[in-house]
């Protein structure tokens, strides 16, 4: 049953709005940002160093899932590009707040796979 009565419970942007709300809850953060830790940092569990080998391995598995991406945003629809854009915006620095270097790369980065996404969206098939 949905909040309002009007919409069914799996409406898409009904889902999307819930998937943001919990993404902008992530870390205990608050409207303005993280107001304070969530966890302490003598709580936190310890991680193994990452050896040469899980390095390569990730970057391995990072390229072949932005190739797919790539793949699956090529056949995405008008409004799906639109909406990726639209993320892509919505992570970026929010006005009044220090500009975060990894913030801004992911962002400027999805913008480049869509980009890149839609010089496939022109080809023909063979």
């Amino acid at each position: 049953m949905s909040d309002d009565g009007s919409q069914p419970a799996d409406d898409p942007f009904r889902l999307r709005k819930r998937a943001l709300a919990r993404w902008d809850n992530e870390g205990g953060a608050e409207p303005d940002g993280p107001q304070a830790a969530s966890v302490s940092v003598e709580a936190e569990a310890p991680m193994p160093d990452n050896g040469a080998a899980e390095i390569a391995s990730l970057h391995v598995r990072i390229i072949a899932l932005e190739n797919l991406l790539i793949t699956l945003l090529a056949t995405a629809s008008d409004r799906q590009l639109e909406l990726a854009g639209e993320m892509a915006a919505y992570i970026a620095p929010r006005p009044g707040f220090t500009h975060h270097a990894l913030t801004t790369r992911a962002a400027a980065h999805m913008i480049d796979l869509v980009e890149r996404a839609s010089r496939f969206r022109d080809l023909e098939p063979s």
